[in-house]
């Protein structure tokens, strides 16, 4: 027998443990929660009860949104999960509670919660601006952003693979939802998110500005000072524009970069643009990006009934094969394909060079950045929504934006200087962390959840639950 093929000698597989925890990671989580206060104000306006029997709705929502950073797609797998770690959280709520709790979450509770996230994000902001390396600001082509809150808005499709309330046929041709979302740049939170209907417009400036009210009402008073928006071309509505520059206030800057539709009028602009306009494009770390160019198309281009404050910042690259079928004519006879970006940026205090069309270039093009929150959004829970009901699915994106921040806090509060981890995806946190198996064990009128010390990454679990058992309690 070769030792490639006997690894199974005298082995038996057997389904007969006892005490043991497939995915150890939950104890970050419902720590977490518990400790900045997230379970006990999700209390504080859901409803409770003392009688038998009954499931605290706030412990319901917990530990769904907990499940769903464990990686469950639905009400019967969060159940499952739920059974399997009830030696650890105590009584499971089965899935048709869970669905009685998503569907009771009206107008009326959907806010009383967002007042309590926002509760809990200013605690949790005010404990990253103490740790070490202090809060994430962004930093963009080389310069950092000190005091700036970045927010970026975008659109996704969630399809559907059967009929649900509100599924119809996207833009894209497919069917399903088309949610409307905001993320802060700086810590990938999940700052709000508008279930809407597959047929929902792209640039319908209601949901925008509902959307962008939602976030803002997300970000702590103390770091509101300074908000910089950006948008796709969706965002490049007179609505929209208009009511971001009316948020500018002598306590509070509100700037914006949003993509911008080019018209005829704006090719004849670019074509009197002389070549010596053109300055060549930054790499997002600073450097010179050869064969890209950028220059300023305010002024050349005259545009009625837009904010006097708006200024054009126009981009050219040599196409691509695959761009050569949507080029238009314009761009057939010069050779470049265009992009432009609209901005009220004028500079940024204290961020030198924040005025130049070549930062404000850089500026707009990180916000790519956003499919990347869609992205992971879609993986903690977001892949699908698992109910026929309209109420029960936009519970389930409720519970599925505290997973992902609950997942974004966990690494900034106790990973942030853990390389492999503190800004990994969801399947890396769940291959790392949170599908960890341990052993539940009992001593000394004490509970031990034991891992394997072999694991390479199990001092950063045990260092997690250090840091999270030394974070200030919050009742």
């Amino acid at each position: 027998m070769v030792e490639s093929t006997g690894w199974d000698r005298r082995l038996s597989v057997t389904a007969d443990g006892k005490r043991l925890v497939g995915h150890a990671g939950a104890v970050l989580v419902r720590k977490l929660a518990d400790r900045i206060g997230l379970t006990a104000g999700l209390a504080g306006v859901l409803p409770s009860s003392t009688a038998a029997g009954w499931r605290q709705r706030a412990g319901v929502l917990v530990q769904l949104a907990l499940t769903i950073v464990l990686g469950a797609a639905n009400l019967s797998q969060a159940e499952q999960l739920q059974l399997h770690h009830r030696p650890l959280f105590g009584p499971v709520a089965s899935d048709s509670t869970a669905r009685r709790m998503l569907s009771g979450l009206d107008e009326a509770a959907l806010t009383k919660i967002a007042k309590v996230r926002a509760r809990v994000r200013r605690h949790v902001w005010t404990l990253l601006h103490l740790r070490p390396g202090g809060f994430p600001w962004l930093v963009v082509a080389g310069r950092r952003l000190s005091g700036w809150i970045v927010i970026d808005i975008d659109a996704t499709v969630i399809t559907s693979a059967s009929k649900k309330a509100g599924a119809a046929v996207t833009f894209k041709k497919t069917f399903g939802f088309h949610p409307l979302a905001a993320w802060c740049a700086n810590t990938t939170e999940s700052l709000a998110m508008l279930l809407r209907p597959g047929n929902a417009g792209a640039n319908t400036v209601a949901d925008h500005i509902r959307v962008l009210t939602d976030a803002l009402a997300q970000v702590p008073g103390s770091s509101a000072a300074k908000i910089l928006v950006r948008l796709d071309g969706a965002g490049a509505t007179h609505g929209l524009l208009e009511h971001l520059e009316a948020l500018n206030t002598t306590r509070r800057t509100v700037r914006y970069t949003v993509g911008w539709r080019i018209t005829d009028d704006d090719e004849r602009a670019i074509a009197r643009l002389p070549e010596t306009a053109w300055e060549t494009s930054l790499h997002q770390d600073g450097s010179i990006q050869e064969g890209y160019f950028v220059a300023e198309l305010t002024g050349v281009n005259i545009r009625q009934g837009w904010p006097r404050a708006m200024r054009l910042i126009v981009r050219r690259v040599r196409p691509t094969r695959r761009h050569l079928k949507n080029l238009t004519g314009f761009e057939k006879k010069t050779g470049w394909r265009y992009c432009i970006t609209a901005t009220n940026i004028g500079r940024m205090r204290a961020i030198a060079g924040s005025g130049h069309p070549q930062f404000l270039d850089v500026l707009h093009r990180s916000h790519a950045g956003v499919e990347d929150r869609v992205r992971t959004n879609k993986a903690m829970g977001l892949g699908n929504l698992p109910s026929a009901s309209w109420e029960v699915n936009r519970g389930w994106m409720l519970a599925a934006n505290l997973a992902a921040d609950l997942d974004a806090w966990l690494r900034l509060l106790a990973l942030h200087d853990i390389d492999d981890l503190a800004d990994a995806e969801p399947d890396t946190m769940r291959f790392c962390l949170y599908h960890l198996p341990a052993r539940l064990a009992d001593h000394a009128r004490r509970r031990f959840l034991r891992i394997e010390r072999t694991w390479p990454w199990a001092k950063a679990f045990t260092t997690g639950w250090h840091r999270l058992t030394a974070l200030p309690a919050v009742g």
